[in-house]
């Protein structure tokens, strides 16, 4: 898809709400699932498209974890850190991935509702369950 095809559809995502400023989360969500994160330059655009000061626009994209300020990494990993995984040494697997995998982008997240399968990590979408720093070497 063009830059062009990608800013034909996100204009249509503004115009189908009518460039109302309510509409701004499920606006930057289109624009993130078309442009992969959110730029600087893109979130300039749909603040001033939607006639919203730029520092809101930045506001909610900075508060919901789900919004990506940078081009994803690769491989993206979230390491569980609730209670149950914290208990079960996710720090240690959280340290394994930054000393061997600098191609990772990993996240630290709260509990995801999995204790009883504690410590868990999700590596590119895909949970891995009971996991130590030496399965995860392997």
């Amino acid at each position: 898809m063009t830059d062009t095809d990608r800013a034909q559809r996100l204009e249509r995502v503004m115009a189908r709400h009518g460039y109302a400023g309510d509409s701004l989360i499920e606006v930057l969500h289109s624009a993130q699932s078309l442009y992969g994160y959110l730029s600087p330059e893109l979130l300039a655009h749909v603040a001033g498209k939607l006639k919203l000061p730029p520092s809101r626009v930045v506001g909610v994209a900075t508060f919901y974890h789900l919004f990506a300020l940078a081009p994803k990494a690769p491989h993206q990993a979230l390491v569980c850190m609730g209670t149950a995984c914290h208990t079960a040494g996710a720090r240690e697997l959280a340290k394994v991935f930054q000393n061997h995998y600098p191609d990772w982008q990993v996240k630290i997240g709260r509990c995801v509702g999995c204790c009883g399968l504690a410590p868990m990590v999700i590596c590119d979408g895909k949970p891995q369950i009971r996991l130590t720093p030496q399965k995860l070497e392997q």
